[in-house]
Parts: structure tokens; C-alpha cells; sequence
């Protein structure tokens, strides 16, 4: 796996399965080749269970994860108010998860980008730390 904030995974759909999938929802001929719907896997933050043990591991693999979840929060507004009610609980459902002294903030501000913050809290009733932040960039070229 690349270290790109959305690294290219070959189980997303193409944009050539997506539109297939849709004519063939709505019964439209078109390429010859089958039609493939996309199913709920195919937008999996992870490909296995991952359990992340400590500050260490958190540090070195969520970054790709949240990435994955920040670039979907962009394009699912379910998974958007779903990830932004509760970001560690969605996580555990995409089989992400995190040692008990981790915790997340999603801050989307009406006119900001959306934004993850993850903190460390060592001791109960202690200050956090921050251990990461994120946030999605778009760039343009011409």
C-alpha cells in the first residue's frame, strides 16, 4: 500500500463498472462487456481486520485509513453524518480497530474542508495529545 492520502486500490470500481452498473440498472444497452454492480465491499477502508495496539501502529497506518474514509466522506453524504456522529464506531464497522486511549474528532465547518483530528489521551481524565491531522487537499493542474 502506497503512503498516498488515497492510494489507488484495484478494488475500487472503475468508473467503466460504475456506469455499467447504472445502465444496467435502468435497463440501458451499452458495452458489451458484463455488467458488474458494485457491491458495499468494494468500498471497504480495509481489505482485512485491522487492529491497531498501540500509539506506534496508529501512527504508521491510520493516516492511509482516514485518507480512505475523508476521500468517501466527500463523495457519501451518509457515510459522512454516520463517520461525523461517531468516527471510532465507524471505523470498528469497516474492521478498523483502535487501542481504548485513541479517540477522533471529524470537524467539517461550513465553509472548511472536512477535517480529522486524532488525539491521545494516556491517562483518563488526563490531556489529550494530538497525534494527527487531517485534512483533504484538492489540487488542479492545467
Amino acid at each position: 500500500m502506497s503512503r498516498a492520502l488515497v492510494p489507488v486500490i484495484s478494488r475500487l470500481p472503475t468508473l467503466t463498472r460504475l456506469r455499467d452498473a447504472v445502465r444496467h440498472a435502468y435497463g440501458v444497452s451499452g458495452a458489451a462487456e458484463p455488467k458488474v454492480q458494485p457491491n458495499a465491499r468494494d468500498y471497504d477502508l480495509v481489505r482485512h481486520e485491522t487492529r491497531l495496539r498501540n500509539r506506534e501502529q496508529v501512527e504508521r497506518y491510520l493516516p492511509d485509513i482516514l485518507g480512505r474514509a475523508l476521500a468517501r466522506i466527500w463523495i457519501d453524504p451518509g457515510f459522512r453524518d454516520r463517520f461525523a456522529a461517531d468516527p471510532v464506531a465507524v471505523l470498528a464497522y469497516y474492521d478498523v480497530f483502535l487501542p481504548e486511549n485513541i479517540e477522533i474528532e471529524f470537524v467539517a465547518e461550513a465553509n472548511s474542508r472536512p477535517q480529522v483530528v486524532v488525539y491521545e489521551r494516556p491517562i483518563r481524565h488526563m490531556p489529550r495529545r494530538r497525534l494527527l491531522y487531517l485534512q483533504l487537499v484538492l489540487t488542479a493542474a492545467r
